[in-house]
């Protein structure tokens, strides 16, 4: 069995978004092809990429969602990306990959992502979006928040 580094995952996850860029940037912005799917952006909706699984395959695409949620608590900015948007947070990973190629849809400011902290379960995990820079801060604090939609690849 090959053992998959981060490294690893980086170089391709880089590779891959250079080629969706310029994939991208060709097609018209409410559709976007694969060879094995079509995309339809919804209005406002913007393609992030794809996320790729901790073996090195490809999982999903990621859809940020147009919707932007103020001043929640984690607690509510969850329950506000799954009631308000039929979306959900994303995961730290999914933030970093939104930060890469999507940055200019988030103000420089700190933004929830669905993930609690493993060892001290008060705190939950966040992307700040002024330097890419990832941290966790206690769940009653009040954050930004946007909503992504995912399309699994099979």
């Amino acid at each position: 069995m090959n053992t998959v580094t981060l490294e690893q995952i980086i170089a391709e996850h880089k590779e891959m978004s250079k080629t969706l860029y310029n994939f991208i940037k060709a097609q018209k912005p409410e559709q976007i092809f694969f060879p094995e799917i079509m995309i339809k952006l919804k209005s406002g909706e913007h393609y992030a990429g794809i996320i790729l699984g901790k073996d090195g395959k490809q999982s999903h695409h990621l859809i940020l969602l147009p919707c932007k949620g103020e001043n929640l608590t984690w607690e509510k900015a969850k329950a506000w990306a799954s009631n308000e948007t039929n979306g959900g947070l994303p995961t730290r990973r999914e933030q970093a990959l939104l930060y890469a190629n999507l940055k200019e849809q988030f103000q420089n400011e700190w933004y929830w992502s669905n993930e609690q902290h493993v060892s001290e379960s008060h705190y939950a995990w966040y992307q700040i979006f002024n330097s890419g820079n990832q941290g966790y801060r206690y769940k009653h604090d009040k954050l930004r928040a946007r909503a992504v939609r995912r399309l699994v690849i099979e």
